[in-house]
């Protein structure tokens, strides 16, 4: 009975599966494995792939379709990663630009002012640059009033002013010295009783 328990049946018992013969193996020696590689992985031949599956070599790798396929996928993934980070997908919209309502043209008629008197009058003496006081004020809003604002009414005769009387001088074709004299004056009041 011993014998035959040292009887090598020629298969793995382990697994009780029949060992894969590799070529180094003898009718002497068998179930002893002399340098095989791979017992467990069939050795691969050119073209012996499964039917219909191709290979792309890449950078000298070779792959088949479903390795690439899942590269591929891999890379969309990836892609669409990026996309929603840059925040393609959130859905917020552009705001529109708002509407607005057409405008509708209104007439409106104003009563013709009934002038009870002037709303500047032109000051009572001759004035000139650096000259101050209510004369100089009253000389301020007269040119406001004329369109020719020298500024803010202050009281002082200062080169806006001075600027402003020049403008009134040269639109009535007077001497441009900037001095409020009596051509000044009188143009002054016509100007604002006119």
């Amino acid at each position: 009975m011993e014998a035959q328990e040292h009887h090598d049946p020629g298969y793995d018992d382990w697994f009780d599966e029949p060992e894969p013969p590799t070529e180094t193996q003898s009718g002497v020696n068998r179930g002893v494995y002399e340098e095989a590689e791979e017992v467990w992985v069939l050795p691969e031949d050119e073209g012996a792939g499964s039917p219909g599956q191709r290979e792309l070599v890449i950078a000298g790798r070779t792959l088949t379709m479903t390795q690439v396929a899942i590269i591929a996928l891999s890379l969309l993934a990836i892609f669409f990663a990026i996309l929603a980070a840059a925040g393609v997908f959130n859905g917020s919209k552009t705001a529109a630009p708002p509407v607005t309502p057409p405008v509708k043209h209104v007439t409106v008629t104003v009563p013709a002012s009934t002038n009870t008197g002037p709303t500047a009058v032109a000051p009572s003496q001759t004035l000139k640059p650096g000259d101050t006081g209510s004369q100089v004020t009253i000389l301020q809003k007269a040119l406001i009033a004329l369109n020719f604002s020298p500024g803010k009414p202050d009281g002082d005769y200062g080169p806006s002013t001075q600027n402003a009387v020049e403008r009134f001088q040269i639109a009535h074709n007077l001497g441009e010295d900037g001095i409020v004299g009596p051509a000044t004056l009188n143009a002054l009041q016509k100007a604002l009783s006119g």
